[in-house]
């Protein structure tokens, strides 16, 4: 029997061809900090919407004990360089053990080979920076111009992350924060009032009744606004109810809203405040705009400040694409 030789790899003339790359979470923050993540979610809806993206539908786990759940997203857009993967998690007690309460990384692949290119060990920062990016892209567009007061119901990490990035498109520094215990509304105040005038509420009536840009980030499962308590002009960022049993907003919210935009059509047809709206017979799924469409069509944003607007956000695969290829091309250049 004739001895076999080790086959080598045919020299080719693709020099993506190499060995995989790993940026940590240390290495990954100071290159967010040159990434400019409302553009790369703008340009991500706008091609999700134009149907030049391959987005599956999400993959989920969820855990009893303890408490918690996974998210699979995944997809690539046409013609792009490569196709992303991407796992993120939520345990809610995490905290008590001193870990963050997300979890996960992305995997980048070569779109033309399937070649392995670039893990992207994120522990779940990326999913909070593109979620808190994508909150802050819709704000933008749907917000009322004289913001009075930003509400923040909820006290984590994307409830901090959304009020960070405000900045940039509001000189609004006045703020009302709904938390479930006094403890952790006492810890986001003393860690973001260097930035914000911080009012604490134990009511989200109040804190509605105050505020015209409201951003809601739970995990609820039971609706913490009502429709009788928001004012005329309000704008609400809705990032917390990603599966088909959370809910942060009472389903009537939906019908007063003169404008409901959802992140994707496709998604809101079996998770979040829309998929709640439809199930509770609230509204039709005619009235809902997507994303990436209202972003090209100045005709489906806000037109005036007596508007309420609704974004309703459940998380979609191209703002992984989008942030994961920004991190690697930083990394690379």
């Amino acid at each position: 029997m004739k001895n076999l030789k080790p086959t080598t790899p045919e020299k080719t003339n693709f020099p993506y061809l190499h060995a995989m790359t790993s940026i940590t979470l240390k290495e990954i923050k100071p290159l967010l900090a040159n990434i400019d993540l409302i553009a790369a979610m703008e340009e991500g809806f706008i091609q999700y919407s134009k149907g030049n993206c391959v987005v599956p539908p999400v993959g989920e786990l969820l855990f009893e004990e303890p408490k918690g759940e996974a998210h699979i997203k995944y997809g690539y857009i046409k013609s792009d360089d490569y196709y992303v993967i991407k796992i993120a998690s939520g345990f809610y007690d995490n905290p008590k053990l001193g870990l963050s309460s997300c979890q996960g990384m992305m995997l980048l692949f070569d779109q033309k080979t399937g070649v392995p290119v670039c893990i992207l060990q994120d522990e779940g920062h990326l999913t909070d920076m593109r979620t808190a990016a994508a909150g802050t892209l819709a704000a933008k567009y749907f917000a009322p111009k004289n913001v009075k007061a930003i509400g923040i119901v909820g006290t984590g990490i994307q409830a901090r992350l959304q009020l960070e990035l405000l900045k940039d498109i509001t000189p609004c520094r006045n703020v009302w924060v709904w938390g479930r215990t006094p403890e952790n509304v006492q810890t986001f105040i003393d860690d973001m009032q260097q930035d914000w005038h911080i009012q604490s509420t134990t009511s989200t009536s109040e804190l509605a009744q105050h505020c015209n840009l409201i951003v809601t980030t739970t995990p609820a499962t039971q609706p913490l606004l009502q429709a009788a308590d928001i004012q005329t002009g309000t704008h609400i960022t809705a990032v917390g109810s990603d599966t088909a049993t959370k809910q942060e907003l009472d389903s009537e919210i939906l019908a007063k809203a003169d404008i409901v935009i959802a992140d994707s059509i496709p998604q809101s047809q079996s998770r979040g405040e829309i998929f709640r709206a439809v199930q509770n017979g609230a509204i039709t799924p005619q009235k809902v705009i997507e994303l990436g469409n209202a972003l090209q069509d100045k005709t489906l944003q806000r037109q005036n400040d007596q508007q309420i607007t609704i974004a309703d956000l459940t998380g979609v695969a191209v703002q992984d694409i989008m942030i994961a290829k920004a991190v690697y091309d930083r990394h690379v250049s």
